[in-house]
Formats: C-alpha cells, sequence, structure tokens
C-alpha cells in the first residue's frame, strides 16, 4: 500500500537504499501456474470419465431459454453496478465525487484483469490505485477506498453463508452444512471476544501500542493504520454515524445477490428446478473458495466446487454441469471483453483527470503519479 505522502520526503531515502528481500512473490507466479496445469489435466481426465455427462449438458445448453438468458445477464449488470457504488460512496465520503459511468468502467476493468492474470487481483488493486491517483485522488484516501470495500465484500459474503445455513436448514447435505456452521461459530465467537475485550479501556490501550510498534517496524502497517484513520475522520464528518453505512453493506451485499440471481435465473433459463432451499449455500461456498485465486479467475476452482454442490443439493450431474457452465460464461467469460475495453477506456481516456495532469495549459508536461 503506497505510504500517505506527509510521510514520503521524511524516510524515502532509507527506504530506497534498503536492499531488496525475497518474498513469496518469487515462487508464487510458477506455484500459480503448476496449479492451473495440474487443474487442466484434471479437466481432461474429468472430461473423458463424464463424457456422457457432458453430452447430455450441451443438450441442456442448447435448449436455453433467451429470456432467462437475458435475465441472468441482467442480474450480472446490476452486481457489477453495485460494486461499484460501494467504491463511489466511499470516495464521495472522502470528498471526491465520480460519475457512475467511471467507477464502473473501473471496476470492470479490474474484475477483467483479476481474472485473466496470474496473481491478477493484486495487479488490479494496483491499477485501480493509480488510475485514482491520476485522477486526484489523495494516495491515503485510495488506499483507504480500497481497503474498506474489500472488507465490506468480507462481511457480506460472511452474511450471505450465514443465512445460506439457515435456508438450507436439515435439508442440505452434512458434509458441507457442518463445517460452514462451524466455520459460522468460530468467527462469531471470535468476533464476540474481541469485542468484549474492546470493552475494556486497557485492551483499547494495548491494541494501539501494538500498532504503534507494528508501524514503526512495517511501513505498510503504518500506510495502513494511516489511511483507515484518514478515512474514519472524513465519513464520520460527513456521513456521523452508524446508520449511513448501511447504504455502502447494502451495495455491498447486493453485488453478491444479484451474482447468486444470475445463478438462479440461468437454472430457470436451463428449464431446470431451482434448488432454493441450497442455492444459497452452495453459491455462498463456492465464492469463498474461488477468493482463494488459486489459478486465474479461479478457474477450475469454482467450475468444480458448484458442480459438486449442486449435485449434493438434489441436481443430475448434467444438469449442474449445463448450469454451472453458462453461469460462469456470463458472470466470467462475457466480462472479460467488456472489461478490457473499460480497461482500455479508462487507461487512455481522460475523463476526471486534472487539467494540470493532462500535460494541457495549467501544467504542461506533469506525468500523472505512478
Amino acid at each position: 500500500m503506497p505510504r500517505p505522502a506527509g510521510d514520503r520526503a521524511a524516510d524515502d531515502g532509507p527506504e530506497q537504499a534498503r536492499p531488496a528481500r525475497p518474498g513469496p512473490a518469487r515462487w508464487l507466479g510458477p506455484v500459480r501456474w503448476l496449479g492451473a496445469a495440474v487443474l487442466l489435466t484434471a479437466a481432461v481426465l474429468v472430461a473423458r470419465s463424464r463424457h456422457r455427462e457432458l453430452v447430455e449438458a450441451y443438450r441442456i445448453v442448447t435448449e436455453v431459454s433467451r429470456p432467462g438468458l437475458l435475465l441472468a445477464a441482467a442480474c450480472e449488470a446490476v452486481s457489477v453496478v453495485c460494486f461499484a457504488a460501494v467504491q463511489r460512496w466511499l470516495l464521495r465520503t472522502g470528498g471526491v465525487r465520480w460519475g457512475m459511468g467511471l467507477t464502473t468502467a473501473v471496476v470492470a476493468a479490474a474484475n477483467a484483469v483479476a481474472g485473466a492474470l496470474p496473481g491478477g487481483a493484486a495487479f488490479a488493486t494496483a491499477w485501480v490505485f493509480r488510475q485514482m491517483r491520476r485522477r486526484g485522488v489523495e494516495q491515503a484516501l485510495a488506499a483507504a477506498v480500497l481497503a474498506v470495500a474489500g472488507a465490506l465484500a468480507v462481511v457480506s459474503l460472511f452474511v450471505l453463508l450465514v443465512a445460506g445455513v439457515l435456508a438450507s436448514g436439515s435439508t442440505g447435505p452434512d458434509a458441507f452444512v457442518r463445517p460452514a456452521l462451524g466455520l459460522l461459530a468460530a468467527v462469531a465467537g471470535t468476533a464476540a471476544l474481541v469485542l468484549c475485550l474492546f470493552r475494556f479501556a486497557g485492551s483499547r490501550r494495548a491494541v494501539r501500542n501494538a500498532a504503534a510498534a507494528l508501524g514503526k517496524r512495517f511501513r505498510r502497517v503504518r500506510e495502513a493504520e494511516t489511511a483507515l484513520v484518514r478515512l474514519a475522520g472524513r465519513a464520520r464528518s460527513v456521513q456521523p454515524g452508524f446508520l449511513p453505512w448501511v447504504r455502502p453493506f447494502a451495495y455491498s451485499l447486493g453485488n453478491w445477490v444479484f451474482d447468486g440471481a444470475c445463478l438462479a435465473a440461468v437454472l430457470w433459463a436451463l428449464g431446470i428446478a431451482v434448488p432454493w432451499h441450497g442455492l444459497l449455500l452452495s453459491y455462498a461456498l463456492t465464492q469463498v473458495t474461488g477468493s482463494l485465486r488459486l489459478t486465474p479467475g479461479s478457474l477450475g476452482i469454482i467450475e468444480a466446487s458448484l458442480s459438486a454442490l449442486l449435485v449434493a443439493h438434489g441436481l443430475h450431474p448434467g444438469q449442474a454441469i449445463a448450469a454451472t457452465f453458462l453461469y460462469r460464461a456470463i458472470s466470467y467469460w462475457a466480462l472479460q471483453p467488456v472489461g478490457w475495453a473499460s480497461w482500455l477506456g479508462v487507461t487512455m481516456g481522460t475523463a476526471g483527470v486534472p487539467e494540470e495532469r493532462r500535460g494541457g495549459a495549467g501544467g504542461a508536461g506533469q506525468a500523472p503519479p505512478r
């Protein structure tokens, strides 16, 4: 995470002189490619052994209903807009006004970058950060917006997972429900313990001291703390209280809900009875496994987990494969060309870029921050 502008002059010298330390980035790329090769080999073997189910899935897909297909595409589009609305709200809270079109284009482009490259999530985050800085967003605010948007996405997915477990109830397969219940209990217990500890002044003081010590030792911890404190201060001044934060959380939850609605619309378009009791749990668990990003776009991970979960909730293998294939075609493959077109437009465009950063009369020759 880039440092706040105020700290740059103070410590750039020692930071630049420090030799680069080898980290996980050197071997993370080869591990991702190796994992992709293993998954591709496994997919070929499964395709050979499941020839009959694949033929059935192809037949089901060829009979897709156009209205259902359009509904699924519309749900996916609304999902992208909802996530863009989260970042737009956070930027407005920090005093920066972006149009919905620009924010949606940035989100679509970042989604394409994250889904197409090994370690694409890191590249996408860095690209969004650069576009924010290029358009005049302060360093700390840009970093905080990305961090808070990610945190809201995690919390809303957790809420969706809880709802899925409750909706599944005793009708869901124990192999999936029990681990999910154990995970929810562990997270809820940890959150309750943290809240109880923060009721005591001594605990809050210990956390502040620990954060200060880590900030002195690790630059990224200091940057994250500074960015979050700035955003929180601005949020309290612009949107005081807890209630206004319900809106960005609702946007973040809508991102997942409409993406899940895309899956339900796909099942309806294929003429497959929607397993409502287990659909939400299947979707949420799939997104949890997909968030690990073991392969570019979680290719193979989402397909395998979603198909298995749909079969576990009553679908025939051919139906599950057909639904998974069409859902991924809409939610992943169809968004790639749209996202890369948005990437090109945002990268080459000047919408929202201050005049002095365009090399115009107000500041010819000034380059955008890198």
